[in-house]
């Protein structure tokens, strides 16, 4: 059984809604990457060279990365040569397998949040401004308010103008409280504002929002220093996780943006929203390939509970439905 019946078999049926919003916001992406893909197959009759060289350029177009392409393409031809494969529509699934295969290799990092089940779990957002940051915390807020769990916000992004009052629509559209003080005051005496109402209320998650802009590296790396020293030094162990926003429709510079943060913090986690408005969707790759840091969330509309916890076969389904609903008839 081809790869892609096995991802017909598994969600072609589905009565899923995640996987109907992993089908429609990746459609741009769809569109742009695998009827490339297509096309290349219906154009070729073998399976040379020359086909490779254009895949290659297809999927470097698409911001899976220059050395994820690089490795991609030195797999497929070895499974090319191992399987025998001439037919180029046979290369459409191998590609397709491979997919899942980079996002799933390299570092057992795991894609699930560590909520800690009997006690405050602690999130802190990092990224820099305008890459939905905050909207992301609000959603999140939303989906752990409908899973039952009792929710804080903490306003740590006091340099930016409106970033309080951004939060605060949030907290109030969601319904849960947030902590704040005044615009410019010291973010780690939020955090620990934040870290005693959490206690007092019997919270169960506290999301906390940072600063986004500050003037040079060493200055992000002091602020988050700071801010996570306050943290630990209030619940041990916290924060359980330090995800770090991106925004999907920037490509490349999402993932230059990712080696800093890198550098500066222990990211445990992306969250690549605005995946539904690129047509370059393979950033998701690239991003895990080269850094190794998994991506928890992904953003694949506007709507409240558009914001989804990532899988990387519904991404691939999502990518290729179309190919997947044709080839595997």
């Amino acid at each position: 059984m081809s790869f892609f019946q096995k991802l017909k078999d598994k969600f072609s049926k589905s009565t899923d809604n995640v996987t109907e919003k992993f089908k429609d916001g990746l459609s741009k992406t769809r569109n742009n990457f695998a009827n490339k893909v297509n096309d290349l197959v219906a154009r070729y009759r073998k399976v040379d060279e020359d086909f490779f060289e254009e895949l290659e350029e297809i999927l470097i177009q698409a911001d899976v990365g220059f050395n994820t392409v690089m490795e991609l393409i030195d797999e497929l031809k070895m499974e090319v040569k191992r399987k025998n494969i001439s037919d180029p529509t046979e290369v459409q699934s191998a590609i397709s397998e491979k997919l899942v295969e980079i996002y799933q290799s390299g570092e057992k990092t795991t894609g699930h949040i560590n909520i800690q089940e009997d006690s405050l779990t602690v999130i802190l957002f990092v990224g820099v401004n305008g890459v939905g940051k905050t909207t992301t915390i609000g959603k999140l807020a939303h989906m752990y308010k409908q899973q039952g769990k009792n929710v804080i916000l903490a306003a740590g992004d006091t340099f930016r103008a409106g970033a309080i009052d951004q939060l605060e629509v949030w907290g109030n559209r969601v319904g849960v409280d947030v902590v704040k003080h005044s615009e410019g005051s010291d973010p780690a005496a939020v955090m620990f504002d934040a870290i005693q109402s959490a206690r007092a209320k019997s919270a169960d998650i506290l999301l906390c929002d940072t600063a986004g802009r500050l003037q040079n590296k060493v200055n992000l790396m002091n602020e988050l220093e700071k801010v996570k020293r306050v943290i630990e030094r209030e619940i041990p162990g916290a924060p359980h996780e330090v995800l770090l926003v991106l925004d999907a429709t920037t490509g490349q510079n999402a993932l230059l943006q990712a080696k800093t943060f890198k550098e500066v913090t222990n990211v445990s986690g992306i969250v690549l929203t605005k995946l539904d408005g690129t047509a370059k969707g393979g950033i998701v790759l690239a991003i895990r390939n080269e850094l190794n840091i998994p991506v928890k969330f992904v953003g694949l509309g506007e709507k409240m509970d558009d914001l989804q916890a990532f899988d990387p076969e519904k991404y691939v389904y999502g990518l290729f439905s179309t190919i997947i609903e044709k080839e595997a008839e």
